[in-house]
């Protein structure tokens, strides 16, 4: 079965990336950003990214759907454009690995969304970038927004009960949400206007609020780390992210 309402989302994500890479400030301020850090230079390939993953996953293996922030260098560049192809992704797909009973394979049963779309080197740039152009500073913020919502729509398409008669079903709620990285969501972070429009749908769907777990960063092992730091003897892997990601999310949320 065709499932319309994930297509639908798909197509709006990459409409959502070609409006923003048609700025003609974008790929020169983003260059400017590159030029000016500490580090080895490395080519602007593609200032916003669609993950390309989309055009590949069928929506029938899909099992949880994780949120990170932004597109970074690996993910930028032009024989990539996919989310999460960096040392963090790495870590992801080591951490499923080798934890099989949890039934996922990182690369086929995940799909990778972000809070923005638009590249930037290090994720804290995304300041500077908005603080460049005014421009850009809308379009940071509404990019937001856009990809806030259509976590909202992924989530409908992948949940909802399949049409009877139907010879194949999308996965039933509980169906996990993993938001990667909450420093940044706070009031007045640069995530805020993604956590906002959040909220808002939180309000409307208490479904995709119950199904949202927060975590930390991969990068830098801080994810694997505050996991060990905060599981309980003869706790379970399920079990101790379930009850960590649902305290990081009531910290977020409320």
């Amino acid at each position: 079965m065709v499932n319309r309402a994930f297509h639908k989302a798909v197509e709006r994500y990459r409409s959502l990336v070609d409006e923003i890479a048609a700025l003609p400030e974008l790929a020169p301020l983003v260059r400017k950003l590159v030029d000016r850090r500490e580090g080895p230079s490395y080519p602007v390939d593609t200032p916003v990214v669609f993950n390309r993953d989309l055009d590949e996953l069928s929506p029938g293996s899909i099992k949880m759907i994780l949120v990170a922030d932004n597109p970074g260098r690996r993910e930028q560049a032009r024989e990539n454009r996919r989310y999460l192809v960096g040392p963090s992704g790495k870590i992801a797909e080591k951490f499923f690995r080798d934890r099989p009973e949890l039934g996922i394979d990182f690369r086929k049963n995940v799909l990778i969304l972000n809070k923005t779309p638009i590249h930037t080197p290090r994720t804290a740039e995304l300041k500077g970038l908005c603080a460049m152009d005014k421009t850009l500073a809308a379009a940071v913020a509404s990019s937001q927004r856009v990809m806030a919502e259509l976590l909202g729509e992924f989530y409908s398409a992948l949940t909802e009960p399949a049409r009877p008669g139907a010879k194949t079903k999308t996965p039933q709620a509980p169906f996990p949400v993993w938001i990667i990285g909450y420093s940044e969501m706070k009031k007045g972070g640069i995530f805020e206007v993604y956590t906002n429009t959040l909220i808002s749908l939180c309000a409307s769907s208490p479904g995709l609020k119950a199904s949202l777990y927060f975590y930390r960063h991969f990068s830098m092992n801080s994810f694997t780390t505050d996991l060990k730091q905060q599981a309980r003897p003869g706790e379970s892997a399920a079990e101790s992210l379930g009850r960590i990601g649902a305290a990081y999310r009531e910290r977020i949320l409320g």
